[in-house]
């Protein structure tokens, strides 16, 4: 009798998703900010850093307290997120540039979220950074199930808020009031931001999926001086940072100096938030609240380069861990999703799971069938307070740089792997997260059984590739 009324309770929250005609579905916006931590945000605890838009999903959705990216670093992490596999079997494995601009681009037979969703009758649009393939590559977006592009392509001119140019699909977009790159009058993201909501607007009355990969806040400290920059001005001790300056000989991939680092930051961060809150404007005067699915999360944990200082602003939330690390503060991410009168408003939930699990849910969501060969699970289910979600039975992470890592989330247990890459027998480090979320004790010798446990999940976990091999 329960097993009958737990389908009954699941059938009747279903039917709105269920029955959607293509008409009716969900537009989907994915907000992806660019190293953001885990405790950047108000909801997530923030005290310095007004994130008013962003904790506002929080309240009107539902936060997931346990998420994960992809890996630590960008590449990798976005290409698990368009493909819905771990970073042992994802394509793209590391931070790989090419020239003369780009990365290491994704390979036509990889199937991506834009593509499903495409398919499934979308109009689909990407904003910001791309950092999967360079212009006219298989990894182009606009060969990746994009319709349009506007941004950056390549992840390391990505440093610089004040680009020698751009890119609309195609076409390269010279931003003359920059020079090359010897002055600066036009900030970029605000740029791509104004391109975004014309998105919105041209394709309001019918479905679409806007993936706006925001740069915000990562790398290079800089923001236009207005009234946000202004009121953090002289509220935190600054240690100026010396970088690489605008002007002759300036690296188009570099940082410039900053004066005020914090300052600074904390602007950013906020940018990042009134950006949110003007997507949330214009969902609401084109009436589509109750069509919009808003999800936000952040690429990799916080980052430590051009001057900035994580902990200062405790912007891993008491983590442990920064970008290039596969413990807590690397990888785990702020997450909220919205969709008025679907998802009920204030929830939490300590789910765990990962940027591998997006394109399944996306997939259930809109009424396309799961492709086979991922890793993800969906997890519709928990978002729409829908009994029996599935669950992960582990989280595989790995990581290439600094002599490879590799890491495993089973259940309470996380155990980490470092300096993989010299001998994959290196001892594994063990934390239980239940009593110890900042990973400070490794109890390994007490737990053998579950070491080989994550040792064996690590040894089937990963296939080897040859365009990115340990």
């Amino acid at each position: 009798m329960r097993k009958f009324i737990s389908l009954l309770i699941f059938v009747i929250l279903a039917l709105p998703v269920l029955s959607q005609s293509p008409q009716k579905k969900p537009n989907i916006i994915f907000i992806l900010a660019d190293d953001l931590g885990f405790g950047d945000v108000g909801f997530n605890g923030q005290e310095l850093i007004h994130t008013p838009n962003i904790d506002r999903l929080a309240r009107e959705g539902i936060r997931l307290n346990q998420f994960y990216a992809g890996t630590t670093v960008c590449a990798p992490s976005r290409s698990s997120l368009m493909n819905g596999q771990h970073t042992g079997h994802t394509f793209i494995r590391g931070n790989v540039g090419v020239k003369p601009e780009g990365q290491y681009p994704i390979a036509d037979s990889v199937y991506t979220i834009a593509e499903l969703l495409r398919e499934a009758g979308y109009r689909t649009g990407a904003f910001g950074k791309w950092g999967l393939g360079p212009v006219g590559s298989e990894g182009d977006p606009n060969k990746q199930g994009f319709d349009r592009f506007f941004g950056y392509n390549c992840q390391s001119l990505a440093h610089r808020y004040y680009p020698t140019h751009l890119w609309d699909n195609q076409e390269k977009i010279i931003l003359e009031g920059n020079g090359n790159l010897q002055y600066h009058k036009q900030y970029a993201p605000d740029l791509i931001q104004e391109k975004a909501l014309d998105f919105i607007e041209d394709n309001k009355d019918e479905p679409f999926f806007l993936f706006l990969p925001y740069i915000l806040p990562h790398a290079e400290l800089l923001a236009p001086d207005d009234s946000i920059l202004n009121y953090y001005k002289g509220r935190f001790p600054e240690t100026p940072y010396k970088g690489d300056d605008y002007g002759d000989g300036a690296r188009s991939s570099g940082y410039s100096s900053q004066a005020y680092p914090h300052a600074t930051f904390a602007a950013m961060v906020s940018r990042l938030d009134l950006y949110v809150g003007q997507i949330l404007r214009r969902i609401k005067d084109l009436g589509l609240d109750e069509k919009t699915l808003i999800v936000f999360t952040s690429d990799n944990g916080p980052h430590r380069e051009g001057g900035a200082d994580p902990d200062f602003f405790n912007s891993a939330g008491g983590l442990r861990g920064y970008k290039r690390d596969l413990y807590e503060g690397g990888i785990r991410v702020p997450f909220v999703a919205r969709w008025q009168g679907m998802i009920q408003a204030g929830q939490k939930t300590d789910f765990i799971g990962s940027f591998w699990d997006i394109l399944p849910t996306f997939a259930t969501i809109v009424g396309k069938e799961t492709p086979q060969n991922i890793d993800g699970i969906s997890f519709a289910n928990t978002l729409l307070g829908i009994p029996d979600q599935k669950q992960h039975r582990y989280l595989y992470w790995e990581f290439h740089e600094q002599g490879g890592k590799q890491a495993v989330r089973y259940g309470k247990w996380k155990g980490v792997r470092l300096k993989a890459k010299e001998n994959r027998q290196n001892p594994v480090a063990l934390y239980d997260l239940s009593v110890d979320p900042t990973e400070k004790f490794d109890i390994a010798n007490r737990h053998p059984e579950v070491v080989k446990e994550i040792e064996r999940f690590m040894l089937e976990a990963r296939t080897e590739s040859s365009v990115f091999p340990w």
